[in-house]
């Protein structure tokens, strides 16, 4: 990767990527699209064949409910997310995600100082739906995006950054655990090539955490990198069998490449533009549908 086109990402990160993830001058998403479940209005609904990318395993025998929380990459994967659940393993899915935020905004006690709203905290949700999987998506909010990180950030302060984020981590697992019977899925993230430092350690505390309380761990990230660079951020790779064989998925079928970003966001997934009012994804995404893939894989092996 070119040293200029860094530095040109770097200058715009605040102007672009930060109202990509949803501006606090707009708020969170106030009212989803009708096709999007609410926190609390869970979905039964089957949806139509799969469009799976391989061999699968058979569905577990009791369908499990899921809620999924996140940020911006939730945001705009939840749509997608849901079809892959109910598709696969027949789920109830509730979601309700908040561009912009990250672990300490569903803490509960955070108050005015939160993006999420005091109906939409982990544990208060975990309590009411009583799901069995709690999916948590958080990229990791590395410039105190969000009033709850009391404006510490990954530039300024690297350790007391991770050191936080880990806290929050403890909390909010605590938070969940003891508002029900329910697993955690974390989910990796993928590549940044800012601070690609960063992700790796912020995966390694999900991780962690996971193997400590018998969590799971959703290793989305991997199916957005390369093979064999794990952490090295690329904008497209080699088409899947299935992106070859639907429309929309291989982008680029001369050349056997799909799109994972925009040229103009190295962040988010969606490959349409964003908008001021933080939505689900309104297009075929690759890098969408495979994250989504490796979710619903990592819940389907755990019954």
């Amino acid at each position: 990767m070119r040293r200029p086109w860094i530095v040109g990402v770097g200058a715009l990160l605040a102007a672009v990527l930060l109202g990509a993830c949803g501006d606090p001058a707009s708020g969170p998403e106030a009212a989803p699209p009708p096709e999007v479940p609410r926190a609390g209005a869970t979905t039964h609904q089957r949806a139509p064949a799969s469009p799976g990318t391989g061999a699968r395993t058979s569905a577990p025998a009791k369908a499990p409910s899921v809620l999924y929380l996140g940020d911006s990459l939730a945001m705009e994967a939840q749509k997608v997310l849901g079809q892959e659940l109910r598709r696969d393993l027949r789920a109830t899915y509730t979601s309700a995600p908040y561009s912009g935020t990250t672990l300490c905004d569903y803490l509960e006690g955070t108050g005015e100082r939160s993006l999420v709203p005091v109906a939409d905290k982990a544990a208060t949700l975990v309590r009411r739906l009583r799901p069995d999987f709690v999916v948590l998506q958080f990229w990791g909010n590395a410039w105190g995006y969000t009033p709850c990180m009391d404006g510490i950030t990954h530039d300024a302060s690297p350790e007391k950054y991770f050191a936080r984020y880990a806290a929050d981590m403890e909390r909010l697992a605590d938070q969940i655990a003891a508002a029900g019977d329910t697993r955690i899925v974390w989910v990796l993230q993928g590549p940044d090539p800012i601070t690609p430092d960063r992700v790796r350690r912020v995966n390694a505390l999900y991780e962690k955490r996971a193997a400590a309380s018998g969590d799971l761990v959703a290793d989305a990230g991997r199916a957005v990198s390369a093979a064999g660079a794990r952490y090295s951020w690329v904008r497209d790779l080699p088409c899947t069998a299935y992106e070859r064989a639907h429309d929309g998925y291989c982008t680029q079928p001369g050349r056997d490449r799909t799109a994972l970003h925009r040229d103009d966001d190295y962040l988010h997934f969606c490959l349409a533009p964003t908008t001021s009012t933080p939505k689900p994804c309104p297009v075929r995404s690759p890098g969408i549908l495979r994250i989504a893939l490796e979710i619903t894989r990592a819940i389907r092996g755990n019954p």
